[in-house]
């Protein structure tokens, strides 16, 4: 997973309804830009540089897949669409919103349409003070001193007056709190490794990914599958037991819940396709006498993708071994899981159709699978 990029926001107000103003700019950054980590106190602040009604100041913390100058151009179409039109003259202006970019991590950038960190940004006390709440250790890189040093340093004597009302951060509308552990499951290519991924990172959970990248069995089972499948699912097995069993009996106190991108019941599911009926005997028994050691999932996700949208995962993402994957056998698996699902009342189950959508390059598209996993 491609690391995201650390912004930090400012945000002004001084018509109309500011807090208003201040909680739709940040619900739409939300949703057009990335992931909010962290919104800063509300102050109230006089106008800084011309005679006009006091300003509503905050600022947040972005994590954006987002280019500073593609975030720029997001930052000002949201400005222009809560209402606010952008004069060519440099001259202050009372306003709807005000969006800047103040740090994007340690760049520095100086174009004719964007300058970070924001120039002048450390004479300005409504900056630095709601800046100070949420990355005081944070260090300005031209001029390398921490925010805390200069909010000390500053000169402007304006006084801020904190308003006792939070923004809200529209991350917290997606509840992850009821789930101790959640299995991510899926057809080959459904992005369940991609998800699980997105989920741990936005939301602090522990990652447990299948280590099915060293199988040795792997390429020589899409070879000549008759000879390597037993070989292959017993291996598989074997794997997943002690992973599953080793990660979730280390209590991680800094993270809030555990993410896998599978369950060990897929061992089953795939072995039931692959062996032979005298073969799936045997290694059923062995099955059971693993499973019921083993913690299960308190949410099991199932991603469900068409075989069509499958091949195309598949072939994108450009495994080798991958490649001559025929469409007879993903509608077995698919078929297998299905049947497993509706065999199980005892798991909370969610599947969900992603069929026509790309949570992975699309953000509308992954807000909208996680308020279905999150959803009631």
């Amino acid at each position: 997973m491609i690391k995201p990029t650390t912004f930090h926001i400012a945000l002004g107000s001084n018509k109309g309804d500011k807090l208003k103003n201040l909680q739709n700019a940040i619900d739409l950054i939300h949703v057009r830009a990335g992931n909010i980590k962290l919104i800063s106190k509300v102050y109230k602040s006089p106008a800084f540089g011309f005679e006009s009604d006091d300003f509503f100041n905050a600022c947040l913390v972005l994590e954006s897949h987002l280019d500073p100058k593609k975030l720029l151009q997001v930052l000002l179409t949201i400005e222009k669409d809560l209402g606010r039109t952008r004069k060519d003259s440099e001259d202050y202006e009372a306003r709807v919103i005000d969006l800047d970019i103040l740090f994007a991590e340690d760049r520095i950038i100086e174009t004719k349409t964007l300058q970070v960190p924001h120039p002048e940004m450390e004479k300005r006390k409504f900056v630095l003070l709601p800046l100070h709440n949420i990355a005081s250790k944070v260090k300005h890189p031209k001029l390398d001193k921490e925010v805390s040093v200069l909010l000390e340093e500053c000169d402007d004597e304006s006084v801020l007056e904190p308003i006792n009302i939070w923004l809200k951060n529209p991350r917290k509308s997606f509840d992850f709190s009821k789930y101790n552990y959640i299995a991510v499951e899926g057809n080959i290519g459904a992005g369940k490794t991609s998800l699980a991924n997105k989920i741990a990172y936005d939301f602090n959970a522990k990652l447990i990914l299948e280590r099915f990248a060293d199988n040795p069995f792997l390429p020589k089972f899409y070879e000549d599958p008759t000879r390597y499948s037993f070989p292959l699912e017993m291996s598989f097995l074997a794997d997943r037991y002690q992973q599953i069993s080793d990660d979730l009996s280390q209590l991680d106190l800094f993270k809030d819940f555990i993410v896998s991108d599978y369950d060990v019941f897929k061992s089953l599911i795939f072995s039931k396709i692959t062996l032979q009926e005298d073969e799936f005997k045997l290694y059923r028994k062995l099955f059971y006498l693993m499973y019921k050691e083993i913690a299960k999932p308190d949410l099991y996700v199932y991603l469900y993708q068409n075989t069509e949208r499958l091949q195309e995962n598949i072939k994108k993402r450009g495994r080798d071994y991958e490649q001559n994957i025929e469409n007879d056998y993903l509608e077995k698996i698919n078929a297998g899981y299905l049947d497993f699902l509706k065999s199980q009342p005892d798991f909370n189950v969610k599947i969900i159709d992603i069929s026509n959508k790309d949570f992975v390059d699309n953000r509308l598209d992954y807000l909208w699978l996680l308020g279905e996993i999150c959803g009631e």
